[in-house]
């Protein structure tokens, strides 16, 4: 396999499954690197069927590309590329932590300004059926 930049690798074909030697030539990686990056990057799962063979679909030669690019072209190690594709989920998940918290603070309030309310307006239908659907 020829030593290629990431803009030089060839157009991925329209179609849904390849197979892992699709996949190598797709990539310019070994057949046998695929697998060992099965092992370490827990997001690239190929969909296996008879006799464990491997199936890849876009979105996994798509990742494989990334991976390769962090790799052999920025010079990532295995735990550092690792990290970076983690990065990517750990800052969603970061955003949607704050989200949450940003809305357990707005129910708060609402309970704080629904107990003024039923303070003044004591026994109210209004109040309650509002209540039920806060705590809900």
């Amino acid at each position: 396999m020829a030593e290629t930049t990431h803009n030089q690798l060839p157009e991925i074909p329209s179609k849904r499954y390849f197979t892992i030697g699709e996949v190598a030539e797709l990539c310019d990686v070994r057949q046998h690197v695929l697998r060992y990056w099965e092992q370490e990057f827990p997001e690239l799962k190929p969909t296996k069927r008879r006799g464990n063979r491997r199936y890849y679909q876009r979105a996994d030669i798509e990742l494989i590309r990334q991976i390769r690019e962090l790799l052999y072209g920025q010079g990532f190690t295995i735990a550092g590329a690792r990290q970076q594709l983690g990065g990517k989920a750990n800052d969603a998940a970061a955003e949607d932590t704050q989200a949450n918290l940003l809305i357990r603070q707005m129910r708060a309030e609402l309970e704080d300004i629904l107990q003024l309310l039923s303070i003044e307006h004591t026994g109210n239908k209004e109040r309650r059926a509002a209540l039920s659907l806060i705590k809900s």
